[in-house]
């Protein structure tokens, strides 16, 4: 039981390291809802926008590209070990979503463009950087534990005896 922690462990914070870097880089592709300013508050500015999608888009594709580079690298690094690893990854996973969110949602990278057609005398502002559609927190660990068992599957397959069952070739 206690050799295993050590692979749990370093897959976490691995993912976890990475999850800052995935922020900032969400930060930085996503656009800015434009929210005005009125005397109720912050009012969308344009409700037809396509930034609440496109934020949610990138968090996704940047999120699930990590996961499958980190299923990859996991399942290639973590023979000896591979349900701590597995399980690392989908617990590294869940949060490196969570510290991605976090990161990204908090600095704001890169140049904050908001187009909006706004009426004279209206100031229109970028909104935070959130999610709309939270079911794209799961991609990264889904990502990773699912291409983690495709390869699992595919060397068992591969290496499986009954895959040549007369011993023929």
């Amino acid at each position: 039981m206690a050799r295993h922690v050590r692979p749990f462990a370093v897959t976490v914070l691995a993912l976890a390291a990475a999850a800052v870097l995935a922020g900032l880089l969400w930060s930085w592709l996503s656009p800015r809802v434009p929210y005005q300013i009125t005397e109720r508050g912050l009012v969308l500015a344009d409700p037809s926008t396509q930034a609440l999608i496109a934020a949610d888009g990138w968090f996704a594709v940047i999120t699930g590209g990590l996961g499958l580079v980190c299923g990859a690298v996991g399942w290639y690094l973590g023979r000896r070990h591979q349900l701590a690893v597995l399980l690392g990854l989908c617990a590294g996973g869940v949060l490196g979503s969570f510290v991605t969110f976090w990161v990204g949602s908090t600095f704001t990278l890169g140049v904050v463009t908001v187009e909006a057609a706004g009426q004279p005398g209206v100031t229109i502002v970028p909104g935070v950087l959130a999610l709309t559609a939270s079911g794209v927190r799961v991609t990264w660990p889904l990502c990773a534990v699912g291409f983690f068992g495709l390869l699992e599957g595919m060397n068992g397959y591969r290496e499986s005896p009954l895959r040549k069952p007369y011993g023929i070739g």
